[in-house]
């Protein structure tokens, strides 16, 4: 006899009994938590206890005083920020270095990802790989020291090839003149970081299937074809994530980089950022709430351009969250 099956609603699981399902993989995962905690409390010490200091952004702290004993002053310290005349200056210099990094280093560790990826000789690829990313372990100090070695006056090497190719007359002092900063910076920042980040991006690179690239071949797809139809469709998740975190970075456009290479008090005018800024007028001045609410200030926009990247990312369904 045919039995018929009864469909019946299944309720839900209530909140206690997630939390007890909860409380009941933690235990099982109790070896892989006792690892995480370490780092959590690291996190906790170092960046969320510290955050208690934003409140004299809305004070006017002194040494000596206390937080909540320092008089209130509200706003004052922003608005004194934006009426400022180094205001539109270092917004400016902020902006168009950061849109310069994004839109110059960003791609760079892709592409190279992409050509070291076709290359076939294997001690050529590592030979390479070693050389691209071994600046990334280097202090800006030795990088700075490098750049205005090659770029000196006195038997700088640019300086002695353009004399040889009779490109110039006379040695160019290139880390005195405004219009070459930014080149130099970015030129600078691209050599340091492109061989490191072109890693992650082999890595998922690694993990495409090569069936896919023998099945675009049998089809009579070109190298450029393959890498345009299966390589960046297959690497563009992390790409996406990449890109989130490099919006939300735009005003995050360089401090020690900046501070090596702009020695020269003649670049203040294209160098001079956020990051320097406060340095330079709040720390070295001993205006902390002053450099407080221009943190601050950086902070918010940040945040806000990391939440907007990741709703427009959130649409491929590659986003953070």
């Amino acid at each position: 006899m045919a039995q018929l099956s009864v469909n019946k609603s299944v309720d839900p699981p209530s909140l206690r009994d997630r939390r007890k399902n909860g409380f009941l993989r933690f235990v099982r995962q109790l070896d892989l938590q006792l690892m995480v905690i370490p780092a959590l409390v690291l996190i906790f010490v170092f960046s969320y206890i510290p955050m208690y200091g934003i409140l004299i952004a809305f004070q006017d702290y002194k040494i000596g005083r206390s937080f909540m004993g320092s008089p209130w002053v509200g706003m004052k310290h922003f608005i004194t920020f934006f009426q400022s005349p180094e205001f539109g200056i270092v917004m400016k210099n902020t902006i168009m270095i950061s849109l310069l990094k994004f839109f110059i280093g960003f791609p760079a560790p892709i592409l190279l990802a992409l050509m070291l990826n076709e290359v076939r000789k294997m001690v050529f690829k590592r030979v390479v790989q070693t050389i691209t990313y071994l600046p990334h372990f280097m202090s800006w100090v030795i990088l700075g020291g490098i750049v205005g070695s090659m770029l000196a006056t006195d038997n700088g090497s640019v300086n002695m090839l353009l004399e040889r190719l009779n490109l110039i007359d006379e040695p160019i002092n290139f880390l005195s003149l405004p219009e070459y900063f930014w080149s130099i910076l970015i030129t600078t920042n691209v050599w340091k970081e492109i061989g490191f980040g072109s890693i992650v991006y082999l890595a998922a690179i690694a993990g495409v299937d090569p069936n896919t690239y023998e099945a675009a071949s049998i089809d009579g797809a070109s190298r450029f074809r393959q890498i345009y139809l299966i390589t960046l469709p297959s690497i563009m998740p992390v790409v996406s994530i990449f890109m989130i975190l490099a919006i939300g970075n735009l005003l995050s456009a360089g401090f020690e980089d900046i501070l090596v290479l702009a020695v020269n008090p003649a670049l203040r005018d294209v160098s001079d950022v956020l990051d320097t800024y406060v340095i330079r007028v709040g720390i070295n001045n001993y205006r902390y709430s002053y450099a407080t609410a221009v943190g601050l200030f950086k902070a918010v926009i940040s945040v806000g351009l990391l939440t907007i990247a990741n709703y427009v990312a959130r649409k491929s369904g590659n986003s953070l969250w």
